[in-house]
């Protein structure tokens, strides 16, 4: 379940991170250690995501978060990038990593096959769509279990 905070912090972080040429993937409060941990997932679309931009982002949302006051106690705030096995939840990061690789987890195997590996090309609502060396494949999502993005074909 979503902290209630994350909401609220997701609207403050999306402009920060569109200032400097950056999308917001992901953002989690974790509650259950001391401090808290804010986690926030970040990408840059025009390159690999590297340390400078977890950096920048790192301090802008810092500066942005100290000015409200959404966050009342102490926390710890990590930036970092969303890396391998990440997995594909909403539109938006369906629509931001079309063209990544990804694998696909089916709940029923289709054709033998309960895993399939391929480049994500998108979804809509009763298919996501992949390219698997040059074939498009289909797989409904009523049976996909989960898709994560996964290592360079």
């Amino acid at each position: 379940m979503t902290h209630p905070l994350v909401p609220p912090i997701t609207d403050l972080a999306i402009p920060v991170a569109e200032q400097l040429g950056l999308e917001v993937v992901g953002i989690v409060f974790h509650t259950n250690q001391r401090p808290p941990v804010l986690r926030v997932d970040i990408r840059n679309p025009q390159q690999d995501t590297g340390l400078d931009d977890c950096e920048r982002m790192s301090r802008a949302l810092e500066a942005a978060l100290d000015a409200t006051d959404i966050i009342p106690d102490p926390y710890v705030l990590e930036v970092s990038s969303p890396g391998i096995s990440r997995q594909l939840v909403t539109d938006r990061e369906f629509i931001s990593f079309k063209g990544f690789p990804v694998i696909v987890s089916t709940s029923t195997p289709d054709e033998g096959q309960k895993e399939w590996i391929g480049q994500l090309i998108r979804r809509d609502e009763t298919k996501v769509y992949i390219n698997q060396k040059g074939r498009v494949t289909e797989i409904p999502r009523d049976q996909i279990t989960r898709v994560l993005l996964g290592e360079g074909q």
